[in-house]
C-alpha cells in the first residue's frame, strides 16, 4: 500500500492530507505535527488575544474525530532528519517512518534576534497557542508592553494587544512601519495613524538589551501576608519588570516584551537530506523538489512568482492552501506512476492589512522594476495614498493606504499581468481610473475576476 507522509500539521499539511484521501481512498497517510493541540491556524491567534474566539475557534477542523474518520494517522513528534536517498523520516524519539511520497509543510518559526536578555522571563513570541496563553496572563489592561518589530505580522499582533487595553510601545529597526510591504510615504502614514491612536512607535531604532529589574526587598507586612497565604497567587502578578534599553538612548520598563522580529522557514532538519533548499525548499511548478516524490508547500516552500519571475517564499495562507492542493494531487499521481496532473499558477505577493482601522494593501513588485515607470498620489489630510509601478504597459506592483475602493482591481491587474495598452499612460496621469482601465483592458485577456469582485461590493 502506498504511504504518503506529511511533515507539518498546519493549514498546508491538513489540506494536503484531505486532498490525498479524496483522490486515493485506500492509500496510507501519516500527518506529523510537533504541537500537542489539534491542528490550528496561527492567523487566528490575534482573534484569540482580542477575546473574539476561544482556543477551539483557532482549530482548523472542529470535529475531534475528523482525521480518524478519514483514516489519517496523526503523529505528535518533531522531525529530526529526512534521508531522501532511502525514503525515510527520522523522528526525535528515534522512530523512523518509510514513505513513498513526502510533503514538507513545516511552515516557519520566529526569528530570535541576537539581543542580550531576549530569553528572559516575560519575553515571548506570538506564534503558538502556548505563546498566546502566556501573553494573555501578562497583557492585562494598563500593562506596559514593548513589541519588537512592526512588520506585517507585528502589526497584526499590535492590533490584538491594543484591543486588550495595554500601554503599547513598538520598536522597528526600519525607517518606517511594514518596511517590506510599504514604501516610505505609505509606511510613514501608517505610523502617523498608529501614533494618533495612542501607540508609541520608534522607527530606525533597535533594542540593545533586555534585563529583569532587581526585585525590591518585600516589606514586613508583605512577608507576613506571604507567610499566612494572603495575596495574589497569579503567576502574572509576580512576573519581573523588564528594563529595555533602546539604541536611541532610551531605557523603558515593560511588564511584557513581544518579539515579532520576523519568521524563517522551519527546514533545519533537511540539512544533508539531499533536498535542495535556499531560503525555503525549492520547488517546480508541480511543487516537487529536486528529489522525485518529495514535495513542499506553504511557508517553507520557495516557488515561482510569475509576476516578478523570481523564486519566493510567500507566507500567506491562501498560497499555502493552493500549493498544498497542487502538491497532494501530484503526490497521488506520482504514487501511481503517472505524470503530474496539476500545475501551480504561481504564488502571489499579496498583503492587505488593517492597522487599528486603517486599511493598506501591497501587491506584486511594489518597489518597481528596473526601467519601469511609477506614479504616486498622496492626500495625507484624507489619509489616502496610491502608488502604481509599471513595466511597459503592465501594472507590476502597487501600494495603497486608505484606498479601499479598487483593491480587487489592483490585485487583478497585477496577478493577471494585463496589458493596459494606452490605458497605462492614462493611469500615469490619473491613477484613480483603475476600474475603467481594467474594464477596458481585461476584455479578451481572460481575467475578469477583479472586475467581478468589484461589482459585488
Amino acid at each position: 500500500m502506498t504511504h504518503h507522509v506529511i511533515l507539518g500539521a498546519g493549514p498546508a499539511g491538513v489540506i494536503a492530507a484531505e486532498t490525498i484521501r479524496k483522490q486515493a481512498p485506500l492509500d496510507s497517510i501519516t500527518l506529523i505535527g510537533d504541537e500537542p493541540e489539534p491542528s490550528y491556524s496561527r492567523m487566528a491567534i490575534p482573534y484569540l488575544l482580542m477575546g473574539n474566539i476561544d482556543e477551539s475557534g483557532t482549530y482548523l477542523r472542529k470535529s475531534p474525530s475528523h482525521f480518524a474518520d478519514l483514516k489519517i494517522k496523526l503523529v505528535q513528534n518533531r522531525v529530526k532528519s529526512v534521508q531522501a536517498a532511502i525514503k525515510t523520516v527520522v523522528l526525535e524519539n528515534g522512530e523512523t517512518l518509510a514513505y513513498d511520497t513526502l510533503l514538507v509543510a513545516t511552515g516557519s518559526h520566529p526569528v530570535s534576534p541576537p539581543i542580550p536578555g531576549i530569553k528572559s522571563s516575560g519575553v515571548h513570541t506570538c506564534w503558538t497557542l502556548a505563546d498566546a496563553r502566556a501573553i494573555m496572563k501578562l497583557a492585562k489592561p494598563g500593562a506596559r508592553v514593548l513589541q519588537l518589530g512592526a512588520g506585517f505580522i507585528g502589526c497584526i499582533i499590535m492590533e490584538a494587544l491594543a484591543a486588550r487595553g495595554v500601554k503599547l510601545s513598538v520598536v522597528e529597526m526600519g525607517d518606517r512601519m511594514v518596511p517590506r510591504m510599504m514604501g516610505p510615504t505609505a509606511g510613514g502614514m501608517i505610523r502617523d495613524w498608529v501614533d494618533a491612536k495612542g501607540v508609541e512607535v520608534f522607527t530606525s531604532t533597535r533594542v540593545e538589551s533586555i534585563a529583569p529589574q532587581a526585585a525590591a526587598e518585600p516589606s514586613l507586612l508583605e512577608k507576613i501576608a506571604s507567610t499566612i497565604g494572603i495575596g495574589s497567587s497569579d503567576a502574572a502578578a509576580s512576573a519581573p519588570v523588564l528594563n529595555v534599553k533602546l539604541s536611541n538612548g532610551t531605557t523603558m520598563q515593560a511588564d511584557l516584551v513581544i518579539s515579532a522580529a520576523g519568521v524563517r522557514p522551519a527546514i533545519g532538519y533537511l540539512e544533508h537530506s539531499g533536498i535542495t533548499c535556499l531560503l525555503g525548499v525549492l520547488t517546480d511548478e508541480h511543487m516537487q523538489t529536486n528529489v522525485p516524490g518529495v514535495y513542499a508547500a506553504g511557508d517553507c516552500a520557495e516557488a515561482l512568482d510569475k509576476v516578478s519571475g523570481k523564486m519566493i517564499v510567500s507566507a500567506i495562507q491562501p498560497n499555502a492552501a493552493e500549493q498544498a492542493r497542487v502538491a497532494a494531487a501530484n503526490m497521488v499521481a506520482y504514487s501511481k506512476g503517472l505524470p503530474p496532473t496539476t500545475e501551480l499558477k504561481g504564488v502571489t505577493q499579496i498583503n492587505v492589512l488593517d492597522t487599528l482601522g486603517l486599511i493598506s494593501a501591497s501587491f506584486g513588485d511594489w518597489q518597481g522594476v528596473p526601467g519601469g515607470a511609477h506614479v504616486e498620489l498622496t492626500d495625507k489630510a484624507a489619509g489616502r495614498h496610491l502608488s502604481l509601478q509599471f513595466k511597459d504597459d503592465v501594472l507590476v506592483g502597487c501600494n495603497s493606504v486608505g484606498w479601499t475602493a479598487h483593491v480587487g482591481v489592483m490585485r487583478g491587474l497585477v496577478e493577471g499581468q494585463i496589458k493596459l495598452g494606452e490605458w497605462a499612460d492614462t493611469l500615469k496621469k490619473d491613477p484613480t481610473l483603475l476600474m475603467e482601465a481594467y474594464l477596458a483592458s481585461a476584455q479578451g485577456q481572460g481575467d475578469w475576476s477583479g472586475a467581478q469582485d468589484e461589482r459585488r461590493r
